[in-house]
């Protein structure tokens, strides 16, 4: 961990809360940039140290994950330009590992989940990391049908005809399934990329920031012809439907892909231990300047692919497979200005304009400086950090890629500080409104108290309620919510005000049609696109009011939950009026019959429900969401349709399983559309309880809950 920066068990609640709010942003925007633009902003080790933070947030603090926390993410939307192919096997990211200790961890995990002993073989196959450009290649018969990007993990980009142009990438297999998808990486080698730029150069063209910037961008386009002419490679790895197993080792497999024509990387190695590992990835690692194309670490992965069946998947990210990043580097440069973003919650962020230096192949330009008291060189107790060195103007500092919230000013050389620097004052007022910015006790940020008053807030709510994830309008995006919200005659300062609009428009002697940008046609399109959305899912209203800690699965198992609107805002109404208060613990929330009923909806904690109960109490706030009820059909929300005799239904495992761990039973039921709890409430459906249940066996008994030995649990599910 760097130096200045608060550890997890520093961290209160709410300090946790608001750096998870804003890492959720940063990544999202962050998978978009990568994923769907390929012009990425930070670098492989700012992005994972991000994600990294995000998830040991969220294991500190597990009521406060977000249901639609970006470690449930894979990817990012595609673009629009390309067909779609949905994968029929789910493309998955891997966790990632950054110490040595992880890697033992990851041994130690992977045979706790199987039951293993310290003692019992388990190999492992340790490869070089590429970095490039996932690419999923469908084989049929033997010849290649379809290729497609990873995606958003289900559903990929069809770049079937720019893959047929890339030389390691056949076109016809001799002897294999009747059915193969083939993955893997497509990569430029660093010569091919020098090449590249100074052909790029000689028309006058943009040059490409890096290898795995300019394999993407190649690949992912729309001219066949373009990419035909950049040198790009192909290193396959991975698969995903089979019409029948390559092997029945990871290894094994490796070697099948590499007989069948493909090329596979020939540092890949098979090892028995995590010193083994450690050591490969070592030995990878010094050869790394050497390899002639980008790697970024070593992934691991269980040799024995039963094992791999076994162990299955979580949300986004394989069990059975980890991936040992590379460290970052560090460099350093001058601080030209320190500037304050305002974000949708009101918080005043500082970010460090750099003047830009590359590290370690990627250039950076900006910095997080955290809070205020970052910059003046303490930390939330008036303790020292970075020696009590402050962060001025003109400094000249080190930038650090790894750590918590990257990239970040790490350090500070004195002996270049220019004269003229002075010590920089944070500000106390709102640089968007002008309203006070307040910080409250034992909170590490100051927020703006203006709330829909000021731009930087409403305005960017707004873009949020017309999103693709939320209500999705046609011909409103966010660059007309921009226009809209400065408009004196045709103003959107809240939702209500879009579905008012035609009518006001209408009431005006100056039209929208009449107006630059728009004509007779785009106006009636709008007007339409935006009724068209006056018959709306519960879930995406809901989504699309962008209240703080309620994302877009959140809002869906809340829909699910209380199937109607009306019912919900008369739960939130009563709990409003119940005595419960956000510190409160969520036992004694608990107490409360509608703070409970909340309480029990899978994935919603004491941050979220207390989030929801203070917009819909807000009398302003309320006001506001009435406003917009009162203008649209709200559709109910209809529960899943499944043949599992779980579905919809809360377990509680406790007690000693004998038959499987209780991560499996957990991934099982999950699997099985059944909501798996950690403690037994009123809203338990079954106990599973196995040789040694205690106080959940009796509560449960108490409760009339329904309680099933392991043995019958099994006969339930069906085995």
């Amino acid at each position: 961990m760097s130096e200045g920066t608060k550890t997890i068990d520093e961290l209160s609640k709410a300090e946790a809360a608001e750096e998870l709010a804003t890492l959720a942003e940063r990544l999202k925007q962050a998978n978009r940039e990568y994923h769907t633009d390929d012009a990425p902003e930070l670098s492989d080790a700012e992005y994972d140290a991000l994600k990294a933070r995000n998830m040991a947030l969220e294991e500190a603090f597990p009521d406060l994950k977000h249901a639609d926390s970006p470690s449930e993410q894979v990817g990012a939307p595609i673009n629009e330009a390309f067909g779609k192919i949905t994968h029929a096997v789910r493309m998955m990211s891997l966790a990632n590992a950054f110490e040595d200790a992880d890697i033992t961890d990851f041994d130690a995990r992977t045979r706790k989940y199987l039951g293993l002993g310290d003692g019992a073989p388990l190999g492992f196959t340790a490869e070089p990391k590429i970095d490039g450009l996932s690419l999923s290649l469908r084989y049929e018969g033997g010849r290649l049908i379809r290729a497609a990007t990873r995606g958003d993990g289900a559903v990929g980009e069809d770049v079937t005809a720019n893959a047929r142009t890339i030389a390691d990438v056949p076109e016809v297999l001799e002897g294999a399934p009747d059915v193969l998808e083939i993955r893997g990486e497509v990569y430029m080698a660093h010569e091919d990329f020098e090449a590249l730029n100074a052909a790029q150069a000689g028309k006058g063209a943009k040059p490409f920031a890096n290898p795995r910037n300019a394999a993407a961008g190649s690949l992912r386009q729309l001219d066949a012809g373009i990419t035909a002419a950049r040198p790009l490679r192909f290193f396959a790895y991975s698969w995903g439907e089979l019409s029948e197993p390559l092997a029945q080792t990871q290894a094994g497999a490796v070697e099948r892909m590499k007989a069948l024509g493909f090329s596979t990387n020939p540092l890949t190695k098979l090892c028995q231990s995590p010193a083994e590992l450690i050591a490969h990835y070592r030995q990878i690692e010094q050869q790394r300047a050497t390899l002639g194309y980008d790697i970024d670490g070593v992934v691991y992965k269980v040799d024995d692919l039963a094992l791999q069946e076994r162990m299955g998947f979580r949300s986004t990210t394989p069990r059975w497979a980890i991936a040992h990043k590379f460290p970052a580097e560090l460099a350093w440069t001058t601080l030209e200005k320190i500037e304050i973003q305002v974000g949708r919650t009101g918080a005043l962020s500082p970010v460090a304009r750099l003047t830009p230096v590359t590290v370690g192949g990627v250039v950076v330009s900006n910095a997080t400086l955290h809070n205020e008291d970052y910059i003046r060189g303490v930390d939330s107790k008036g303790e020292e950090i970075r020696g009590g060195k402050d962060i001025r103007e003109g400094d000249w500092v080190q930038v650090y890629r790894a750590g918590d919230v990257i990239p970040k000013v790490a350090d500070v050389d004195l002996s270049k500080r220019p004269s003229r620097a002075t010590p920089y004052e944070f500000p106390t007022v709102c640089p968007e409104c002008g309203s006070e910015a307040i910080r409250e006790e034992g909170d590490a940020v100051r927020r703006c108290t203006g709330g829909l008053i000021c731009p930087a807030q409403a305005v960017e709510k707004l873009k949020h309620f017309v999103s693709r994830g939320a209500m999705d309008i046609d011909g409103l995006g966010a660059k007309q919510i921009e226009m809209f919200y400065g408009d004196d005659q045709l103003t959107i300062k809240e939702p209500a005000d879009i579905f008012t609009l035609a009518a006001r428009d209408s009431a005006n002697l100056t039209k929208l049609a009449n107006r630059e940008g728009y004509g007779a046609k785009s106006a009636e399109n709008l007007f339409a696109g935006i009724d068209a959305k006056r018959q709306a899912p519960f879930s995406r209203v809901l989504f699309g009011l962008g209240i703080r800690h309620v994302g877009e699965a959140a809002s869906r198992l809340l829909a699910r939950h209380y199937g109607s609107w009306s019912a919900f805002t008369e739960a939130m109404d009563r709990a409003a009026a119940e005595p419960a208060t956000q510190g409160q613990s969520k036992e004694t929330l608990a107490e409360s019959p509608a703070w409970s009923d909340l309480l029990g909806v899978d994935g919603v904690g004491g941050v979220m429900a207390a989030s929801l109960i203070m917009a819909f109490g807000q009398l302003r706030e309320r006001a506001s969401i009435d406003r917009l009820a009162a203008e649209l059909n709200i559709e109910d929300e209809a529960a899943p349709t499944t043949t599992s005799p779980v579905t919809g239904k809360t377990v509680v495992f406790t007690g000693t399983l004998e038959k499987m761990t209780r991560a499996e039973a957990k991934a099982r039921a999950e699997a099985l559309g059944a909501k798996v709890s950690g403690s037994v409430s009123a809203k338990t459906d079954i106990l599973v309880a196995g040789p040694g249940a205690g106080s959940k066996a009796k509560k449960a008994a108490d409760l009339g809950i329904e309680t099933l030995d392991e043995d019958g649990w099994l006969e339930l599910i069906g085995g």
